[in-house]
């Protein structure tokens, strides 16, 4: 059996899930320990020849590092 729905119905549901689409999300928090000294927030993004490195762990997944970032000393 089929019943149809009002367009009333049909068009609160549209609205309702575009005002959640446009609801912000909940900002994104790090849990750092008290001591960690190792943080990536403290370290800058650098590179040693053509792989880029950040708090002495390698990063970019094996792609080259642009010339701009600068070399680790």
């Amino acid at each position: 059996m089929h019943t149809p729905t009002s367009p009333v119905r049909r068009t609160g549901v549209a609205l309702f899930l575009i005002l959640v689409a446009l609801l912000p999300g909940a900002p994104a928090t790090a849990d750092v320990p008290e001591g960690d000294t190792t943080s990536h927030i403290n370290c800058l993004l650098e590179r040693i020849g053509t792989q880029l490195v950040r708090c002495d762990d390698l990063t970019g997944a094996g792609v080259d590092a642009p010339y701009w970032i600068p070399e680790q000393k």
